[in-house]
Order: structure tokens, then sequence, then C-alpha cells
């Protein structure tokens, strides 16, 4: 999907220079709200993915990703991955292994809204090989 034929819902935020090293690829970050409930637009060009994770807290914690433009991918550790599009919900417990991004033809949006925990964190792991994300398909 040419960038021309994406629709993003969402302003699309500056380059996510913050996370940059937690990427393969370019991804943009637009935080909608700060407050309360963290939520954010993040936008992957084609291709882009984010680096294995997992958001830890004591108590609660956890994310929901509201897929809103694109095709993109999202895989639990030791699952197969599974394909993502516009209306699709990702619920995301605290302690799950996991990440998300673009199919590699295809921008990809969604909406990461966390979820309140306590003593919240992210850990942040090895990068998803290019073999793996080529086998995808």
């Amino acid at each position: 999907m040419s960038e021309g034929k994406f629709r993003e819902i969402f302003e699309r935020g500056p380059e996510n220079i913050a996370y940059a090293q937690y990427f393969a690829g370019q991804s943009y970050l637009n935080i909608l709200s700060g407050e309360g409930v963290v939520i954010a637009n993040v936008t992957f060009e084609p291709g882009c993915r984010n680096n294995w994770h997992i958001h830890k807290a004591d108590k609660g914690g956890g994310q929901i990703l509201l897929c809103t433009a694109g095709r993109g991918w999202f895989q639990e550790w030791g699952k197969p991955a599974r394909k993502l599009g516009p209306g699709d919900v990702v619920a995301i417990p605290a302690g799950m292994k996991h990440w998300h991004g673009a199919a590699g033809d295809s921008w990809f949006s969604h909406l990461a809204v966390e979820v309140p925990g306590e003593n919240g964190s992210n850990e942040w792991l090895d990068p998803v090989s290019d073999e793996e994300y080529a086998a995808l398909g």
C-alpha cells in the first residue's frame, strides 16, 4: 500500500527518535493523551516493526492496540503472528512478550493505549530478525 492510499485517522507525529533504537525501520509517534490514560498514535513505514518487548507492572498494566489504518502484524512469544488491519483490537496483558509492526508492503497505524498499572515499565528485548519477519509473507 503506497503512502498516497494510506489514510490515517489521527495526525501522524514526528519521527519516533526517542524509541528508534527499539525499532527496525522508521516509526512516528503522536502522543494524543498524556494524562490519566496515555494514548499514542504510532505509525510504521512498510516493514517497520518494534523489538520483542514486555510491558511490566506489579498490578494492572499492559497495553491495548486499536488498529486504525493499513496492514500490520502482532506476535505473542511462542504463537503464530497475527495479521492486523483497521478495526482490529489487541489486548496485551502485563508480562506478555510480544512485538508489532507494519506489513512489508503497507504502512500501518494503531493507537497504543497504556493500561494503568502500579510500577509500570517496558522491558525492550531482541529485535525480530529479518529472517523471522520475511517468513511472515
